[in-house]
């Protein structure tokens, strides 16, 4: 347990995870644009739900890494703005709901990690991960499917980019990439980030300092990988956008990237060839 907290700081069983007047699940960002891109961001927020209390966790750890992907969310959201491209983002901590993990994960309720104990989530009932489920992980992924689905219908196949952070340093020893390209079985948007990250100056890791082959990657798997979208995972050193001013200069870099990506799928045959549009002239 982490020095100064006890137990008694949260409850255990809510009979409703969410009040009225706290944030939804998830926030959608242009929802109705119709540019074959697709954000999503899974770390997004440090909020616990109110009925949870701190989780028996003090400030810190409630916003290091373990809670948030640092980073991620304002740059997800930069890049939707900048771009008029929509994103979906999580909007709780990923020590209530990991959505980025298959629901029989351990790591989907995280008990311990980098030295934090995380009393919340010990010894849970099935009916309270089943809850947490219900309320804030199932309404995300529908939230995604649904916007898959409508990018589909309105153009070519869309482009299914996940936003992620990672810490410099793991287990004491410094991680040298600046960023990462996650990827499987899918090589299209990986050639294109490996490449074009790197001519922007970045130190890129293939597959580092995570793999897209790894399990943990629900999201992916579940909405793009499935049904053939066109996919990356992206993770960004979160020194590298841990303030406005550095966000700023990833998104600029990121957001040239991006903006070039359907043009260059359909130049490698991909989507639907009677749907094909220009990304500029859907504005």
């Amino acid at each position: 347990m982490v020095e100064g907290s006890t137990p008694e700081k949260y409850p255990a069983s809510p009979a409703q995870l969410l009040s009225a007047g706290e944030p939804g699940p998830f926030q959608v960002l242009n929802p109705l644009a119709e540019a074959p891109i697709l954000l999503v961001c899974d770390h997004a927020s440090c909020r616990f739900p109110e009925s949870l209390g701190d989780m028996g966790l003090d400030p810190f750890a409630r916003r290091c890494h373990l809670a948030v992907d640092i980073g991620a969310g304002p740059l997800t959201e930069k890049l939707a703005d900048s771009l008029g491209v929509t994103a979906v983002l999580a909007q709780y901590s990923r020590l209530v709901m990991d959505c980025n993990r298959q629901l029989m994960d351990p790591s989907a309720f995280l008990q311990f990690g980098d030295g934090i104990l995380v009393p919340g989530n010990r010894n849970l009932h099935q009916s309270d991960k089943d809850l947490r489920a219900e309320t804030l992980y199932w309404p995300y992924h529908t939230a995604v499917d649904k916007q898959v689905q409508r990018l589909r219908n309105a153009g070519p196949l869309p482009a299914f980019i996940a936003i992620h952070s990672f810490t410099p340093v793991m287990n004491g020893e410094a991680r040298p990439w600046e960023m990462g390209v996650l990827w499987d079985t899918d090589t299209r948007l990986r050639d294109i980030f490996l490449e074009d990250l790197t001519a922007a100056g970045y130190l890129v890791g293939d597959n580092q300092p995570y793999s897209g082959k790894a399990p943990q990657d629900f999201t992916i798997d579940h909405h793009a990988e499935e049904i053939g979208l066109p996919h990356i995972g992206i993770e960004i050193r979160q020194d590298l956008i841990d303030d406005e001013a550095s966000v700023e200069i990833v998104a600029n870099a990121m957001h040239k990237i991006i903006e070039s990506i359907p043009e260059r799928l359909i130049r490698m045959g991909a989507g639907d060839a009677e749907k094909r549009t220009s990304f500029h002239d859907r504005g």
